[in-house]
């Protein structure tokens, strides 16, 4: 890997990291942890905003329930790593350069892809124009101000998925004098066993939600949603939480990508074409034994403290080891005093025990709590140390050096 000498003379490794979501915090916090007695590696995160988004709960950020402000200078604080705020418009993959929006051009000698993903509302024709999403905290918060101004009426959630579910529950618990429609071609829970998918379903039918499968919708209109059938239901506000789509820089950068524009990946988790570009979080195409992840917090964050633990072991001479991951579990709120827990296996198929009720808020509430601690912990590891998800909740492991 090439290298830079600097006004000092000293040489140092640059390592740029794209996007600040669960993936590529992990990966700054862990690296620069790594990493900061050496002056030699320099540490850049580049992204769009300088707060910190907690996706996994922007179904709440959407009724209008606040969450902690968090801020990414502030999460890197003590680490060495430096903050960029701007978006990313292009990557010169042969020049080793990121553009940012302002101007401001990057150099790097490695880069680590973890753009990440948002709403596929290209998809349908209208999605883009009328419906809401929660791409991001912003998209959720204009979401909050509609629902807010919504007296009564329908909102429609588009997608049966575990957001559509958690945002429809949410909606149908904090404002019941809404009428909550959840449109999806797959029942909710379909990937569950069936209790836990009983339960769920039960779960939505007490808040009121009213859960309509097999439909699909073909077009959203800026009062109504048309079905594949034909049939217009009517809607005061869409939510679309149907499909995902990556930024389009990977490909544009001449990136080998699989069908969907992410990064495809070799064991150590770089680009199969370019040995300078690792991929991290929803932006990667990762093969496993079963299959190829799926983008989730559960593997994001693994990805990223893998490509630190990666590029540490580069630049001390010795191999990547290879990323290995299984699922663990899948938990859904169904409203802030109801949840379900489905435990899986590695290959995400479901086990026969789940957990409901007061159990499984608990649990939930435990594993996808404020990052911030782990993160804290992260910065203050010693150098042979490495946060690894055991249970549903990241340990410390050593590594071998």
């Amino acid at each position: 890997m090439s290298a830079r000498q600097t006004d000092g003379g000293t040489v140092t490794h640059r390592v740029v990291i794209l996007g600040a979501g669960y993936a590529g915090m992990s990966a700054a916090v862990q690296l620069a942890a790594r990493t900061k007695r050496h002056e030699r590696v320099e540490v850049t995160l580049v992204n769009a905003r300088d707060r910190f988004t907690e996706r996994m709960r922007l179904h709440m950020t959407a009724t209008g329930r606040r969450l902690a402000e968090l801020s990414i200078p502030e999460m890197l604080e003590g680490t060495g790593a430096r903050f960029v705020r701007g978006w990313v418009t292009a990557v010169d993959a042969d020049a080793r350069t990121v553009r940012i929006e302002d101007g401001q051009v990057l150099h790097y000698d490695t880069l680590v892809y973890g753009l990440g993903s948002v709403a596929d509302t290209p998809a349908v024709p209208g999605a883009e124009d009328h419906a809401f999403t929660l791409s991001s905290a912003q998209d959720a918060k204009r979401l909050a101000d509609r629902l807010r101004r919504l007296e009564s009426g329908t909102v429609v959630v588009a997608g049966s998925g575990l957001t559509g579910v958690e945002a429809a529950a949410e909606i149908a618990e904090r404002r019941p004098e809404l009428n909550v429609v959840l449109l999806g071609r797959a029942e909710p829970g379909a990937a569950m066993n069936p209790r836990a998918k009983a339960y769920m379903r039960a779960a939505l039918d007490r808040l009121g939600v009213q859960v309509r499968c097999g439909a699909e919708v073909v077009k959203v209109l800026p009062d109504a949603v048309r079905l594949a059938d034909g049939e217009s239901v009517a809607a005061d506000a869409v939510l679309w939480t149907s499909g995902t789509r990556v930024s389009p820089l990977a490909v544009a950068a001449g990136l080998a990508v699989d069908e969907r524009g992410r990064v495809v990946t070799d064991e150590a988790l770089r680009s199969v074409s370019d040995p300078h570009v690792y991929a991290i979080g929803d932006a990667a195409a990762v093969r496993q034994k079963y299959g190829v992840m799926h983008g989730t917090c559960q593997g994001g964050m693994p990805t990223g403290v893998h490509v630190a633990l990666s590029i540490d072991r580069v630049l001390r001479g010795k191999r990547p080891k290879p990323f290995r991951f299984g699922y663990y579990h899948t938990p859904v709120s169904l409203g802030r005093g109801d949840a379900v827990v489905q435990f899986t296996h590695p290959d995400d198929s479901p086990r026969r025990i789940c957990l409901t009720g007061r159990m499984a808020v608990r649990y939930k509430e435990t594993v996808t709590a404020s990052p911030w601690p782990t993160y804290g912990r992260m910065k203050k590891m010693p150098a042979s140390g490495a946060f690894w998800p055991r249970g549903g909740r990241f340990t410390r492991v050593r590594e071998a050096r």
